[in-house]
């Protein structure tokens, strides 16, 4: 039984600890957009390279998160954590000194696999070590701090790219690992779950990643689209296969019997889909074609990000007492309307008037889903299996971001040369918001469709506060030392 107290002075150094780690991830999946255009100058990137600088990262982190929460519960919570941050810190020094793209994009390759380790251990500390009086308290604080993290991150990002160079934006993991590692080590007990056997699905998550990067490798480098797609759907068959035959699948594929879980993780492959293509395209929109500076930019998307650690909690509340089906249908079609708004931001796009109100109802439509869409995926599956849900729900998120960073560009005619040309990339931008908006009314129309009130007594989130927008927050399992999903 965990037994520490919020309130003793190792408490604190938990908490302290599990926010720094987690941060280091957070602020990198919101920062990075910011640096695009100048990293692609600075590094002669054409479009291909700027979309792998994204999706190398978001591609092993989400073929691999699964796996990362598992390697906690067998080998140690606190040892796979701290192993995560060193390598999260090694592959961030490896971007900041990256001479060419190709570096750059191997070693975002590798901070993901460093991404998959630490985020499942954040939220797997808390659960494991703070008395179950205070873990709830813990996690709220550790949700809070984060949502802090995500909405400083693009403010931070973009006066590191305009002050001492896009470099920094990486670098600066390096001193928060320095100051993590020490003391995790120092002040987290160690903590296992006694029940894990030491099998491990590598094979699943070795071809569910391939099939995410043959599709990904397709879309983007589209010469070769053909054969790359049908090696990916071939790779994606065998995964299946294989996960319906291990004894202990990284990705049960029984909890699909629930249909409220499937039409859940389908509204999130929509919903996550378009946001992840807009946010990649919209950064590079207010600075190759509004003439935005780093910093402006980042700022500029800021509302967003405020608005869901101001007000998640309560519209998570809200759906307690009328039900998902409303928020789930009307948080897409908000953000639908927010980014046909966004077709306003052409050249000299004034913020208050051209850029703020999309924003906002941007930020209005998030408030008004993401929390909702978490107590639901939890609700729809046993007590027991919650931790593995909001697993799969946020990998879901983040392979629907990546398959969008690759195919919104090809969708809406962008040329590899594409942010060079603030005409070129306006058109094209042009086209693109449409395709967003229109996937989040297929994610309004199936929520609105398929998606009911839970039982009154199904497991509620612990996470209610949320301000990171790459992806829905992770939930732990249903008892202390309980296999833990997420972070």
């Amino acid at each position: 039984m965990p037994d520490v107290r919020l309130a003793s002075s190792q408490g604190k150094w938990i908490l302290l600890t599990t926010v720094l780690g987690s941060s280091m991830a957070m602020l990198d999946s919101t920062v990075v957009n910011v640096a695009l255009p100048r990293i692609g100058r600075d590094l002669d990137a054409s479009l291909s390279a700027l979309q792998w600088t994204i999706n190398a990262y978001m591609l092993t982190l989400a073929g691999l998160i699964l796996l990362g929460g598992s390697l906690g519960d067998q080998y140690g919570r606190r040892k796979i954590f701290v192993l995560g941050v060193v390598w999260f810190a090694a592959a961030s020094l490896m971007c900041g000194l990256a001479p060419t793209d190709a570096v750059l994009i191997a070693a975002r390759a590798l901070q993901g696999i460093g991404g998959a380790l630490l985020t499942p251990g954040s939220l797997a500390l808390i659960q494991a070590s703070f008395h179950p009086d205070d873990r709830a308290r813990a996690v709220g604080l550790w949700s809070g701090f984060g949502g802090i993290g995500a909405a400083v991150g693009p403010f931070l990002g973009g006066w590191l790219v305009d002050g001492p160079g896009w470099r920094w934006v990486f670098l600066l993991n390096v001193p928060l690992a320095l100051l993590c590692v020490p003391i995790a080590l120092r002040h987290v007990p160690e903590s296992a779950d006694g029940r894990a056997h030491g099998r491990f699905d590598v094979l699943g998550a070795a071809l569910g990643a391939l099939a995410l990067g043959l599709v990904t490798f397709a879309l983007i480098e589209a010469g070769a689209a053909s054969l790359l797609a049908v090696a990916g759907v071939a790779a994606a068959v065998a995964f299946v296969y294989v996960e319906k035959r291990r004894r202990d699948p990284m990705l049960p594929l029984d909890i699909f019997g629930s249909r409220q879980f499937t039409a859940l993780n389908v509204v999130t492959l929509c919903v996550y889909g378009a946001f992840g293509g807009y946010f990649f395209l919209t950064a590079l929109q207010l600075q190759v074609v509004a003439g935005y500076s780093a910093l402006a930019a980042g700022t500029a998307l800021l509302p967003t990000t405020a608005l869901m650690l101001l007000f998640s909690a309560r519209s998570g509340a809200l759906a307690d007492r009328i039900g998902p089906r409303i928020p789930l249908t009307a948080g897409p079609l908000l953000c639908a309307a927010a980014m046909l708004l966004m077709l306003r931001v052409g050249e000299h796009a004034d913020y208050l008037t051209d850029v703020l109100p999309a924003v906002l109802v941007q930020g209005v439509g998030m408030v008004t889903l993401v929390a909702p869409l978490t107590a639901s995926v939890l609700a729809s599956v046993d007590t027991s299996r919650a931790g593995i849900a909001s697993g799969i729900n946020n990998a879901a998120a983040r392979a629907a971001s990546l398959i969008a960073v690759a195919a919104l560009p090809l969708l809406a005619g962008m040329g590899p040369e594409a942010y060079r040309s603030a005409p070129a990339f306006d058109a094209a931008f042009d086209r693109a918001m449409p395709v967003c908006a229109g996937v989040l009314v297929v994610g309004a129309v199936l929520a609105f469709a398929l998606v009911r009130r839970p039982a009154p007594d199904c497991r509620r989130p612990e996470c209610r506060t949320h301000g990171c927008v790459a992806a829905p927050p992770l939930e732990a399992g249903h008892r202390p030392g309980a296999r833990a999903a997420g972070g």
